[in-house]
């Protein structure tokens, strides 16, 4: 990396600090999943662990049109990712038992175990991670930034 990439801030001179730090954590998620996916298994994409970590993280089953919401992304993308987990038997969708028009993507314990065995090939990564960047940062880092996420999500439609 240029001595220039590393001082350069997100955003130009003058604009908010807000926009300059969203500027920073786009940026971040884009480096963060291209980075990711390759260390994904074959085949599954960062959209595809997303739905699986969401649902795993938050212990939930949601419908299509839920985890679109969550996603924020149509619900015909939602659909065809949730159709990819179910041909690779990461996921099943079970029916509503009050109302079986109903169906919720439920996490299979093949999913569960791609997820967990996906964030264990992150080890190497994770150890780079740690040796350029001191623990206390990520400490120091992750309250302010779980802030941010909880108060975007509650102003999102």
């Amino acid at each position: 990396m240029t001595e220039d990439a590393q001082a350069k801030p997100a955003g130009l001179k003058g604009d908010p600090i807000e926009f300059a730090v969203m500027t920073e954590i786009g940026i971040i998620n884009q480096l963060a999943d291209n980075l990711f996916q390759t260390y994904l298994p074959k085949g599954m994409t960062v959209a595809q662990f997303s739905v699986l970590n969401h649902l795993l993280r938050l212990d939930v089953q949601e419908t299509i049109s839920e985890l679109a919401s969550a996603m924020q992304v149509a619900q015909p993308t939602m659909s065809s990712t949730v159709r990819k987990l179910e041909d690779k038997g990461l996921v099943e969708l079970a029916h509503e038992p009050d109302d079986r028009r109903i169906r919720r993507v439920v996490v299979t314990t093949a999913g569960a175990q791609l997820r967990n065995d996906a964030v264990a090939a992150l080890a190497p990564m994770a150890e780079i991670l740690r040796q350029n960047i001191p623990e206390t940062d990520w400490e120091a880092l992750l309250p302010p930034l779980n802030r941010i996420r909880v108060f975007l999500d509650q102003l999102r439609n």
